[in-house]
């Protein structure tokens, strides 16, 4: 037995060598290679601007509550395009101002502005309010008509979250929000905006009044009815459903959100001055790894005007909440104007940032032979590219037609975890590929795409398909995320 045993042990090793030995003498070629100087060795430069990439960016507030704020200055073709990092318009309403009564919607309030920014190619976000402090109510007068309690708290209303009429009511229209929204592709991200004041979840304005206060129960019916419909865009709640001053790292709902697969953005960065200019960084600590996380910095000019607003510690809330979004909370070229030098140091920080450091690939290759690319690649921002892509190597002729595209699968950038600045993880990755085969038929081959010549080369981060996704930090860009690094020889 104990031979039997020897003799399968040496078989299965030999198998495995066997299996290793055609990469073994790929590497050690790479390595003769390098020595011989048959090799491109190309340091790629960050070019330190503003990526547009999915999940991260700025959100440009165009309705702030007030459907006057903040976007009511541009005109039907300013989508902000000197504004570097913009992403996504942020759309932020009361309920009234969409659904009019029972059968009528005017989705146009949302669709509009939102088609200027998608026509651009970027993305919009969504909140829809049901309590507001500047209007009598934001919930639907028709709610109400059909029963729903609510509460006067000064001079406005407050509907009664745990209303069975109210929560229905608030389930229809989710239901044909969904209908409309849900897995649409133009939409980054949709807040679970029906409960609290401005949908941040709090309700300390208006509750002491009435000496009325929510469990968390009633928090979360709001996040189910929202998570029942919405069943593939990223949702997610305020900070304050915690409370918006309750500092700490694990709360019961928080959790219970990060279960459902809802992440937290925090609406209340610089509302007010150090120590007390933001709560909740903490608490991102659980989401970001897994989700984006999003921040809403205060009103500007009120920041300002209250001596809360400070750069550095915007640039910190970045780092501390390992940011994907950060907003656009005021007349956005007012926060341009004044704050460029800010705005340009968190671009090079939000979200994720993929840079390829060196790239060392053959001078010239056989035709479908195979052959190794040995690449150095870190994540520069705070967060992880949470869709993920994979590296992508593309031959283009002179006139910029596509010879061969070559995907490493086995190396998800995703994987790639953020750190400090200055301390960017190196992952060194070898992707074996071989050059698109010569097709052959009976008659003998009839392809022309791999002819011997010389080439350009590109590289991309993307889908296993190779279309190009992600931006990436260079210049020299075929305008299709791909970006030319060299050429190469391909050989008979």
């Amino acid at each position: 037995m104990r031979n039997q045993l020897r003799v399968k042990k040496k078989l299965l090793l030999v198998v495995m060598l066997l299996g290793l030995f055609p990469l073994v003498s790929l590497h050690a070629e790479m390595v003769n290679n390098l020595k011989a100087k048959k090799v491109n060795k190309v340091y790629l430069k960050d070019n330190k601007k503003a990526l547009i990439n999915p999940d991260m960016g700025w959100t440009m507030h165009f309705y702030s509550n007030v459907l006057a704020h903040y976007g009511s200055k541009l005109e039907p073709w300013d989508t902000l395009d000197d504004f570097p990092g913009v992403s996504t318009v942020y759309l932020r309403v009361p309920w009234n101002c969409i659904q009019l009564d029972e059968e009528t919607f005017a989705w146009e309030t949302l669709d509009t502005p939102a088609q200027r920014w998608i026509d651009k190619g970027k993305k919009v976000a969504l909140r829809i309010t049901a309590t507001e402090n500047w209007m009598t109510q934001a919930t639907p007068q028709f709610v109400f008509d059909a029963g729903a309690k609510k509460y006067q708290a000064y001079d406005y209303f407050e509907p009664d979250y745990d209303d069975p009429i109210f929560l229905e009511k608030v389930e229809e229209f989710i239901k044909v929000m969904a209908e409309r929204y849900d897995g649409n592709p133009n939409i980054a991200f949709v807040d679970i905006g029906h409960f609290g004041m401005w949908g941040e979840g709090h309700t300390v304005v208006t509750t002491p009044v009435h000496g009325k206060s929510w469990s968390i129960e009633t928090q979360k019916k709001m996040i189910d009815i929202y998570c029942k419909y919405f069943k593939k865009t990223q949702l997610c709640i305020s900070d304050d459903f915690v409370g918006d001053s309750e500092p700490g790292s694990r709360f019961p709902i928080s959790d219970y959100a990060f279960l459902k697969g809802v992440t937290i953005r925090d609406d209340s960065i610089l509302v007010q001055k150090a120590p007390k200019h933001w709560f909740h960084s903490e608490m991102a600590q659980l989401f970001w790894p897994t989700m984006p996380v999003i921040l809403e910095h205060e009103h500007y000019e009120g920041s300002k005007k209250r001596g809360c607003w400070d750069k550095d510690l915007l640039l910190q809330s970045v780092e501390d909440y390992h940011a994907s979004y950060m907003s656009i909370h005021t007349w956005p070229r007012l926060l341009l104007d004044e704050n460029r030098d800010v705005i340009d140091k968190i671009n090079l920080r939000m979200g994720y940032r993929l840079h390829a450091k060196s790239v060392v690939y053959p001078k010239k290759v056989k035709k479908s032979e195979p052959f190794l690319v040995q690449w150095n690649w870190q994540n520069l921002g705070v967060a992880p590219c949470y869709k993920g892509g994979y590296p992508c190597l593309t031959l283009k002729d002179d006139r910029g037609g596509i010879v061969s595209v070559m995907v490493d699968p086995n190396f998800n950038v995703k994987s790639m975890m953020p750190a400090k600045v200055g301390e960017a993880v190196d992952h060194k990755v070898v992707s074996e590929f071989r050059v698109a085969y010569e097709l052959q038929d009976v008659k003998g081959p009839f392809s022309r795409a791999c002819k011997a010549g010389e080439y350009d080369v590109y590289i991309s981060v993307g889908t296993l398909d190779g279309t190009p996704v992600f931006e990436l930090p260079y210049d020299e860009t075929d305008g299709k995320k791909r970006y030319k690094i060299g050429r190469i020889k391909l050989i008979d």
